[in-house]
């Protein structure tokens, strides 16, 4: 009985050691550039020919040097990613970029990167961002927030909800964000517990949100935007 509870231990300690240290694959070349049309299945993208592997594998023209429209959305802001998928030569190197684009009083709502740590860097503008910590018996839920100014730096620590606003009636703003990951991913948390497809059961959300079912009815009905492009 002793020895299979060392046992256990020995496992869990393996596990919860391996987890710490995953994160996206590190090269153990100068570069694997992704192959799209590869039929080999992996994490991630298998590798280009690196004799078929140019300059404009690690290049793209002419992305975040313009504002994006944010008139159109509904929550008045617009992400603008360059990830593995826009530059292929970033498969296995661990990294993304985004441009965020605020309308005056626009937000980049709730939502986390599954898989990246985000610092965001404001360029133009004003924004109120914060993240909310996982439910620790020290840290319930506590939310970290600041206010931020051009040049300012904030970091969003990996899987944590988080959110960024524009307090500003009358001005946009802009920040650029770096992310630790070649495809952070996004979920937004209002798309995803009312927008999902299949809907999730009302009775389920009802009872996690604590109100009626015709409100979660309600929710439900709502045009979730996707503010990630």
């Amino acid at each position: 009985m002793a020895s299979t509870s060392i046992l256990l231990l020995a496992t869990l300690l393996a596990l919860a050691s391996w987890q710490s240290i995953a994160s996206d694959p590190s090269p153990l070349q100068d570069f694997c550039v992704a192959d799209k049309h590869s039929p080999v299945l992996v994490n991630g993208f298998a590798c280009k020919d690196p004799m078929a592997v140019n300059a404009d594998d690690f290049f793209k023209a002419a992305m975040l040097d313009k504002p994006r429209d944010t008139e159109k959305s509904k929550v008045g802001s617009n992400v603008t990613l360059i990830n593995v998928m826009q530059i292929p030569g970033l498969n296995t190197l661990g990294i993304s970029i985004a441009r965020i684009d605020y309308a005056p009083l626009g937000e980049n709502p709730p939502h986390t990167h599954p898989r990246a740590t985000e610092i965001l860097t404001v360029l133009e503008g004003t924004l109120y961002v914060g993240f909310v910590t996982s439910n620790q018996a020290n840290r319930a839920n506590q939310l970290f927030s600041k206010v931020l100014n051009k040049g300012d730096v904030f970091v969003f620590p990996e899987g944590l909800i988080h959110f960024q606003f524009n307090p500003n009636p009358h001005l946009p703003a802009v920040a650029i964000a770096a992310l630790s990951s070649q495809n952070p991913g996004a979920i937004t948390i209002a798309n995803a517990v009312f927008g999902s497809k299949p809907m999730i059961s009302d009775d389920v959300l009802a009872k996690a949100f604590q109100v009626e079912k015709g409100t979660i009815d309600w929710l439900q009905a709502q045009f979730w935007e996707n503010n990630h492009y």
